[in-house]
This record gives C-alpha cells, sequence and structure tokens, in this order.
C-alpha cells in the first residue's frame, strides 16, 4: 500500500552526527570555526553539528554552490542560542559569515520580507521557505527544507 511507504509530515528530520556532517561539509568546501576551537555541543563556546538535521546541511551545500560564495560556519547546533521549533538546537539553523559575497547573493537573490520581532534583524525569504536573516555579526540561516 502506497500510503504506508510515504511518511508522515510529522515524521522527525533526518539526523546527523558531528562527525558525519563535517565530512559533507568538508567535502562541499565550506569551513567552520568557534571561539572556543571545540566541536562539544553541550558548550556555547563550541561550533557543533552534532543532531543537525540532513535537509540543514544539504540547504548549506546548495547555498554554497548557488552562490559560488566562500562559506564559514559560525555557529550550529551547541547551546547558547534561543530556542524553539525551529531552532539551532534542533538542527534547523546556522549562522555563517558574512562577506561581501554572500551578502550580495542573500540581498540580491531573495526576497526582503521586514524585519524579525525583537531583535529587528533584517529577513529575506528564498523561493523555498528558507528565511535568512542578518543578525548584528552573522546571518542567522533556518532552513525549513533543504534547498537554498
Amino acid at each position: 500500500m502506497l500510503a504506508a511507504t510515504v511518511p508522515a509530515a510529522t515524521a522527525a528530520p533526518a539526523k546527523y552526527s558531528h562527525a558525519a556532517a563535517a565530512q559533507q561539509l568538508k567535502r562541499a568546501g565550506i569551513n567552520w570555526t568557534s571561539s572556543g576551537g571545540c566541536s562539544n555541543r553541550n558548550n556555547p563556546k563550541c561550533t557543533s553539528f552534532e543532531q543537525i538535521n540532513k535537509s540543514t546541511v544539504a540547504g548549506v551545500i546548495d547555498f554554497k554552490k548557488a552562490s559560488k560564495c566562500a562559506v564559514t560556519i559560525t555557529g550550529g547546533t551547541e547551546k547558547g542560542h534561543a530556542s524553539g521549533t525551529y531552532s539551532h538546537w534542533n538542527g534547523y539553523k546556522v549562522d555563517i559569515r558574512p562577506t561581501s559575497c554572500v551578502n550580495s547573493y542573500i540581498t540580491r537573490t531573495f526576497r526582503y520580507v521586514g524585519k524579525r520581532k525583537g531583535d529587528n534583524a533584517k529577513q529575506y525569504k528564498a523561493p523555498s521557505g528558507n528565511i535568512y536573516a542578518r543578525e548584528g555579526s552573522h546571518w542567522d540561516i533556518t532552513y525549513y527544507r533543504g534547498s537554498r
């Protein structure tokens, strides 16, 4: 029966371990950094990919390919970010370093949808529904789907 083979819309997203996500990102030429030089998910000074959604990793890789920009991730699934369903901790978000290439690609390619409540970060929405919010020191990206 076909319905039995289709996952429910509420199914939990597929996840990566830190090592598996790091391997995928490295293979795609994506770098990452942390203020603490570590990857411990429970340390807010680290940058961790533990339990990141596979679709989030695919989204970052797709963004790099489409933009042709150098991409450096500065925040992953580690503690210290805002909570919520579509949060860093739950694997939906990454922070990336702003560069002239990244900034230009996001602001010219995606639609400006206004400022985010709470911090007034300018938000840009991709056709996929993913949101790119320009916070003070980085782009806060929410990947609802695994495309840019």
